[in-house]
């Protein structure tokens, strides 16, 4: 599903304030500074819909973005950035756990990792609290343009293996589209 129209909804903190409950919606997730923004550029053909920040672990509230006026993206606040202060961090957690728990049409999470980087505790924590949603989980892994054919292989196994089960893994890069069909794929064969 190619995506031809696309834009910036709103940024919420609260359930009451959530755009288009009906419409199917896909979370992404991932560590500050993991390419979140890049990605949503990318699959969405536009270069400033989501902003990128040189300060990881700036955003703090769920970002809504409307596809084809059919779909949404809802960008998830960046997790395991040291310099979070823990409180909100905790804040954080109950905002995701509050969406979650809300009466969406959730078709999936894009669980966005460095492919540069084994999967840190946070990010194999997160797969795990997700897997009781009972929503399907795409592990995104970007920024492959970044190393050669050879170590991203080598990568994406010793990422398949740190997360000790089978799961989708999707190999991607923002900067040459590599792996955008399978995305837009997944999107395609959403319920709506």
């Amino acid at each position: 599903m190619l995506i031809n129209k696309s834009e910036y909804l709103i940024s919420a903190v609260n359930p009451n304030n959530y755009p288009h409950k009906e419409l199917p919606q896909f979370l992404l997730m991932g560590r500050s500074n993991v390419g979140k923004s890049s990605f949503i550029n990318a699959v969405c053909n536009r270069k400033q819909l989501a902003f990128t920040s040189s300060k990881p672990g700036k955003t703090a509230t769920l970002n809504f973005y409307l596809l084809n006026d059919s779909m949404m993206f809802v960008d998830a606040p960046g997790y395991g950035y040291a310099k979070t202060a823990k409180e909100k961090r905790v804040d954080f957690g109950e905002l995701i756990e509050k969406y979650l728990e809300d009466d969406l049409n959730l078709q999936g999470v894009f669980l966005i990792i460095d492919s540069r980087h084994l999967p840190t505790n946070d990010d194999l924590m997160v797969y795990d609290f997700l897997l009781q949603f009972d929503v399907p989980i795409y592990v995104v892994a970007t920024k492959t343009d970044k190393l050669g054919k050879t170590i991203v292989q080598r990568n994406l196994n010793q990422i398949k293996k740190a997360f000790n089960q089978e799961i989708n893994l999707l190999p991607f890069s923002s900067e040459t589209k590599k792996g955008i069909e399978k995305i837009e794929e997944i999107l395609k064969n959403t319920n709506i």
